[in-house]
């Protein structure tokens, strides 16, 4: 970290900069120009709160030299994260791994009849919310702890794997006895106090970015799960809010490449929610797949017309299908391959 001072900062002001980094359990190194000083903070562990020495008097600005992000880097872990879940299968090796079900749990048959046709599709996690947060108060707010139990008679019958979302630490431990993979959503992903209590049952994370959140916003925010202790995320492209109302949002298809470089954990995209419209799902799928993503999440309904939440966005059980045939041709090209069933014990 760099603290450059300005041009006209004094001699006593460049050494109060110096008191309080030695102070903070730092060593401070002034480094004299012709134009300004800048103070080199040496030892950074990731922990200096810069707002202290960016109110300092003569301070002009601080600069990061490294990540503001640690266990997250790929610095800090060289080799990728596989995150293990049940059956067998991994996230983050070569083979891409595909959730796929209803925006919601709306009913015993619905969700029945969404998990076995994802599962004939080929896709090996069902996904499914029973709490879902809303941005209309009068919109479908989901079923909770029933569509929790109908999660688990779904993965009872077809032997897939569950992620659903948790959104309050009130049904933190229903959801994640129902869940093998708790899902923390893009309203929810710089929710500290949430964030940290999922770190400590180490337990799979699936992290979405925020609707406008930075690609640093998304890894500290995965830096609180890993500095609980818990190693186990995925991470989730999930579209950003962008200027344009033609799509619901702005697919970045740039942060999985991204993600991938400066962190060891594995992404997933949703182009679903990346796109909000049914005829942009699939080609936004097969475009993650060709940059790299470990897996996809694809909302499917039995009758999308039907659906009581994002039906627009929501493939039928046949294009689904299609968008699998089609994903596991690419995925072939680039010498990867699309994840088989598991086997839930």
């Amino acid at each position: 970290m760099l603290i450059v001072m300005q041009h006209d900062a004094t001699r006593a002001q460049i050494d109060q900069v110096v008191r309080t980094i030695e102070e903070l359990g730092y060593q401070a190194r002034p480094m004299p120009g012709k134009q300004r000083t800048a103070v080199g903070l040496v030892g950074n562990d990731g922990k200096v709160d810069a707002s202290r020495l960016l109110g300092m008097d003569g301070v002009l600005e601080v600069i990061h030299v490294t990540q503001p992000y640690k266990q997250v880097s790929r610095e800090w872990k060289p080799e990728n994260t596989l995150v293990r879940l049940p059956g067998g299968l991994t996230i983050g090796g070569d083979d891409i791994v595909v959730m796929a079900g209803p925006c919601s749990v709306e009913s015993e048959r619905q969700i029945l009849a969404a998990a076995r046709a994802v599962r004939d599709a080929g896709a090996v996690i069902l996904r499914g919310g029973a709490f879902k947060p809303r941005t209309s108060p009068y919109s479908f707010q989901g079923l909770g702890l029933e569509g929790l139990e109908l999660l688990k008679r779904a993965r009872e019958e077809t032997g897939l794997l569950i992620v659903t979302e948790l959104m309050e630490l009130d049904t933190l431990d229903a959801v994640a006895e129902a869940a093998d993979i708790i899902q923390i959503g893009a309203r929810n992903m710089q929710n500290f106090a949430l964030l940290k209590q999922v770190g400590r049952l180490r337990k799979p994370v699936l992290l979405k970015r925020g609707i406008a959140a930075t690609i640093t916003e998304l890894l500290l925010s995965a830096e609180y799960l890993l500095a609980e202790g818990n190693d186990q995320v995925i991470l989730c492209e999930r579209g950003i809010r962008g200027f344009d109302p033609a799509t619901r949002n702005v697919m970045d298809l740039t942060a999985i490449p991204l993600v991938h470089r400066l962190s060891h954990l594995p992404i997933i995209a949703d182009p679903s929610h990346g796109t909000g419209l049914r005829d942009k799902v699939t080609p936004m799928a097969r475009a993650a797949v060709a940059a790299g993503a470990d897996g996809l999440m694809i909302e499917v309904h039995p009758s999308p017309e039907r659906a009581l939440s994002d039906g627009a966005q929501s493939l039928t059980p046949g294009q689904f299908h299609e968008l699998m045939k089609q994903c596991r041709a690419i995925a072939e090209v680039i010498g990867r391959r699309v994840a088989e069933t598991a086997v839930v014990s």
